[in-house]
């Protein structure tokens, strides 16, 4: 018995050895990479807010000037979400809105938006979503097989003057929006979700733009 207690005293001991400089390298490699890390995820989040917030509408740190909001119904948003604010020359120019159409085909789409100031779309883009596989999914420019004109872009330079409230629907339900047959589920979601967020971003412009950032 004493002998069995000796040898497991003796593996652990060897495993403690191996384990503890392992672990302190480890630790030694994630702090070295972290930054690597980190400036990768920024510069992939950078490029994605550059499809709907073009380069040319700030100067200012897109990443750096940003709102955190509460849980905002018209936003579609059960949790908090992040406004990104463009600005040039130190005026407000463009917000990127976090979005949600809840009632996509098979749940929630999740999207970002760029508006500008004075309220046009720059830009729209499916951030999340589970719709159907060849079907629902053409709201995705990543998916849409229309490469000539996606489906997503209809959106741009939209705002309220173009395109009354009343008009933010699919063609057949006597709206302004093309849509693809066999899939109006989906399209339906996303304009009622950007249509929203429009109106909100139309509501709130001074507010958000005068907010603290996060």
């Amino acid at each position: 018995m004493n002998a069995a207690f000796r040898s497991s005293r003796k593996l652990a001991a060897i495993l403690l050895a191996f384990v503890i400089p392992f672990t302190g390298l480890l630790a030694v490699v994630h702090y070295l990479t972290l930054p690597a890390i980190e400036a990768s995820l920024a510069a992939a989040r950078l490029a994605f807010l550059n499809e709907v917030l073009p380069k040319n509408y700030y100067d200012n740190d897109l990443l750096a000037d940003v709102l955190v909001l509460p849980p905002m119904p018209e936003l579609g948003q059960t949790d908090e979400s992040r406004v990104y604010r463009a600005r040039r020359d130190g005026q407000p120019a463009a917000l990127a809105l976090e979005a949600i159409a809840p009632d996509g085909y098979a749940g929630k789409i999740r999207m970002i938006i760029g508006i500008t100031y004075d309220g046009t779309i720059t830009g729209v883009r499916i951030m999340e979503h589970r719709e159907t596989p060849g079907l629902g999914d053409y709201i995705d420019l990543k998916k849409d097989k229309n490469k000539e004109y996606p489906w997503i872009l209809q959106f741009d330079d939209l705002n309220y003057p173009i395109v009354p409230d009343s008009q933010w629907k699919v063609q057949k339900d006597n709206g302004r929006f093309y849509y693809r047959a066999g899939a109006t589920i989906s399209p339906r979601a996303v304009i009622t979700a950007v249509h929203r967020a429009l109106r909100f971003a139309a509501l709130n412009r001074d507010k958000l733009f005068g907010e603290e950032a996060e």
